[in-house]
């Protein structure tokens, strides 16, 4: 696995757009205002040509315009490590267009988003055998005061802080919006892990879990729409790692709970679990119960084959707040009662 040079003050970040820009409200004002205050901490800022384009369906621009984006910043010398201004819809449609041989070559950087950003962070990992950051992505960064996340989100890129612990609460209701760009995340929800340990072919709810594994995942609505392309070399990835074993971490965004159990059967079915030490599932956005599933049946029936631990409900992806999580390092992931702790080796 290929490791960044962490980032300090002086060095500059590039801001590229492979999914949605900044273009309208709150985003442009939350995105103008980041660069502002990492430009306070001593950071440089480049931008690239898409950043406030809409000019795309779905994304900034057209895919091949947000391809040679993405590809120009990461083979630059002028920046020092990427953030992607946002999330959106059809990011996979950049694939078709991008050369990740040229990457896999070139002197590995961070790169850092989710959501729709998992299709770079996923290929990076499985395809360039080059870790980078799910975490947040630039007018984040925007937000007054900083929520604790995204100082730890920064702390990832600088190589402070490799160990997380989460957040006590999340928020199921947010302040942002046109009127209010820079609001901070709104949380006020208690956190509620639910631990999971195989037992008889079935997963039970215990009071502690650990696993160990190599860190792969993302969105899972981006993760199923890349399984059996000539994008996905999953199964070559987990069985390189196979020793490691593969701790995958995951979490939903427009998926109901039954969009999501047939991903899980995709996912199974094509052997990308094949060696999972465990499973990380984050906060679903659109996880509410339909026809008698809910969202901890959805996840953890079709993952209790694996033989595995599970936590369903953790501090990853679109419900604020999330811990930044570097895919491809080697994840040490403890969890008691509801204190849990995630410490990323890059070995």
């Amino acid at each position: 696995m290929r490791y960044p040079e962490f980032i300090k003050p002086g060095d500059t970040i590039g801001y590229v757009a492979p999914s949605f820009g900044c273009s309208m409200e709150p985003y442009k004002t939350a995105f103008q205002n980041a660069l502002k205050k990492l430009e306070y901490l001593g950071y440089g800022s480049v931008l690239g040509p898409n950043v406030y384009e809409q000019n795309g369906t779905g994304i900034s621009n057209a895919p091949d315009k947000c391809a040679a984006e993405f590809m120009e910043a990461y083979v630059s010398e002028d920046s020092d490590a990427l953030i992607s201004c946002g999330g959106g819809e059809l990011m996979c449609e950049i694939l078709s267009f991008m050369d990740f041989e040229r990457i896999a070559a070139a002197e590995p950087k961070w790169f850092m988003g989710y959501s729709d950003n998992t299709n770079l962070v996923f290929p990076l990992t499985t395809l360039c055998d080059t870790a980078a950051v799910y975490g947040p992505c630039a007018s984040s960064f925007g937000m007054e005061p900083w929520h604790e996340s995204i100082s730890d989100a920064l702390k990832v890129l600088t190589g402070e802080k490799l160990t997380e612990t989460g957040y006590p609460t999340y928020e199921i209701e947010s302040g942002k919006d046109e009127e209010n760009p820079l609001a901070t995340i709104n949380a006020t929800e208690p956190r509620v892990l639910t631990l999971l340990m195989p037992t008889g072919g079935r997963l039970q709810v215990t009071d502690a879990v650990s696993m160990r594994g190599r860190l792969v995942g993302g969105c899972l609505d981006c993760l199923v729409n890349l399984l059996g392309t000539r994008f996905d070399r999953t199964a070559e990835f987990v069985e390189r790692y196979k020793d490691d074993g593969v701790l995958w971490f995951i979490e939903a965004c427009d998926l109901n709970v039954f969009s999501i159990r047939r991903a899980l059967w995709q996912m199974k079915e094509a052997g990308w679990f094949k060696y999972a030490s465990g499973v990380l599932v984050g906060r679903p956005l659109n996880g509410e119960e339909m026809f008698g599933l809910d969202h901890i049946r959805a996840f953890a029936e079709p993952l209790a084959e694996l033989g595995v631990p599970v936590v369903i409900d953790t501090d990853i992806g679109h419900v604020s707040p999330m811990m930044p999580v570097i895919s491809g390092a080697v994840g040490e992931y403890t969890a008691e009662g509801q204190e849990q702790r995630l410490v990323m080796k890059l070995v």
